[in-house]
């Protein structure tokens, strides 16, 4: 199972303020023992969102509204990626990060079997396709 590990913006991280060297060091602690564990597939902090855009779909009118966004509280500063056997798992992981204040959110990723008859095997082929596409794009470094 796959899990999307939201680590939410607080007024720091919205006002571009850089982690410390001591916070790094935790954080790079943190993800060599995910990653030694085997259960890390991605990880990244996020600029602010005022250096951010979103994009309204409305029908097939598109809106480009750009960043500072209001309510910091509904933002993300980074993520994981996490492939685990359970909720529980990721919970536990997420227990260990050295964050010390602040909220993280935990979210499983669906899977192409989630989606029942709707994937049809033309749409999985497709899925499976673009996976070893990008993954081969990964390692070319595009």
């Amino acid at each position: 199972m796959r899990f999307m590990v939201l680590v939410k913006a607080n007024k720091d991280s919205e006002a571009g303020v850089m982690p410390s060297t001591e916070v790094l060091t935790a954080m790079g602690k943190f993800n060599e023992e995910l990653v030694k564990a085997g259960v890390l597939l991605a990880g990244e902090g996020l600029h602010p969102s005022s250096k951010g855009a979103r994009v309204r779909c409305e029908g097939s009118k598109r809106t480009v509204i750009d960043g500072p966004f209001a309510e910091t509280k509904e933002l993300l500063a980074g993520f994981w990626l996490l492939q685990v056997k359970s909720k529980e798992e990721a919970i536990e992981w997420i227990k260990r990060s050295p964050f010390q204040e602040g909220e993280i959110e935990i979210r499983q990723v669906f899977e192409a079997s989630d989606f029942g008859d709707s994937m049809t095997p033309e749409l999985l082929a497709q899925e499976d396709r673009l996976r070893a596409e990008t993954e081969v794009r990964a390692k070319a470094g595009n």
